[in-house]
């Protein structure tokens, strides 16, 4: 993934929203000069690189008529910089597993995704930000109405390749299948080719492929939860506390929201 952007055009690119986002209640809360520890623990490099993959509102969408860009890391990242007094740089992914490889390997700083047991073996998290369903997406014309009609015989599901859904699933099925993509565009034309009969991820996700993908529906219910938080590499651990302090603050200053509603998230439930 090419390293997109510097730090005025990450700035930039929060646009019209930047100055709700980043009001005088942002930096009221934060009027202590940040430790020089904090920063170079969470910035080592002097610059925050903001990990993000194209296709959700946790991560980046871009509007295809006004090319607009928006979502929840997108937004937050610049905001926590901006605390820290540090510049912003975002980086660009094809796909989730790729921001989380960058995350390990300390290429980048700091993220938005489904904090997962696993995941915590490899990168710290805040407490989660917003919780969000996991459903389907399928065609109109499928034989899966419901969700109760995936899991049988014959039936083949499409997960992100290198995905908590890919690692779930695949256990949890008795009698359907499961078959990764490579990116999310990828999913969306293996459903149109019907060599699929289902994509499974959260309904952030979903509902923003089915805006694209003509004549297919997110299903009711849901499979499970997505606890979304801020991660960060590990062995961070000076900077940790101003990371957790961070999440706590833009949760209920309504920041958080505002990015929320921006993005167009869909599929939320508020987090414990």
């Amino acid at each position: 993934g090419g390293i997109v952007g510097t730090a005025v055009s990450a700035f930039g690119i929060i646009g019209s929203a930047t100055s709700s986002l980043m009001g005088s209640d942002f930096s009221s809360a934060f009027e202590l000069a940040t430790d020089p520890k904090v920063r170079e623990a969470l910035a080592p490099t002097g610059t925050l690189r903001v990990g993000v993959y194209q296709g959700s509102p946790t991560s980046l969408v871009v509007d295809a008529k006004t090319g607009q860009r928006a979502g929840v890391a997108l937004d937050m990242g610049p905001l926590l910089a901006q605390k820290l007094g540090v510049p912003v740089q975002v980086v660009e992914f094809p796909r989730l597993a790729l921001v989380l490889d960058a995350l390990k390997t300390g290429q980048v700083d700091f993220t938005v995704t489904n904090a997962t047991e696993a995941r915590a073996r490899d990168m710290d998290f805040t407490r989660p930000l917003v919780q969000l369903e996991l459903g389907y997406l399928v065609m109109n014309d499928s034989s899966v109405k419901q969700i109760e009609q995936i899991d049988r015989a014959g039936v083949r599901v499409g997960v992100s390749q290198g995905s908590t859904s890919q690692g779930v699933l695949t256990r949890e099925f008795k009698n359907a299948s499961v078959v990764p993509a490579a990116s999310l565009k990828q999913a969306q034309d293996m459903l149109r080719q019907k060599s699929i009969d289902a994509f499974a991820t959260n309904k952030g996700i979903l509902f923003e492929m089915s805006d694209e993908l003509a004549g297919s529906r997110v299903l009711d219910g849901r499979w499970g939860l997505e606890n979304l938080a801020i991660a960060i590499p590990k062995g961070r651990d000076a900077g940790r506390a101003y990371v957790n302090a961070f999440a706590e603050q833009v949760r209920e200053n309504g920041q958080l929201q505002k990015s929320v509603k921006r993005a167009g998230l869909r599929g939320t439930t508020s987090a414990p």
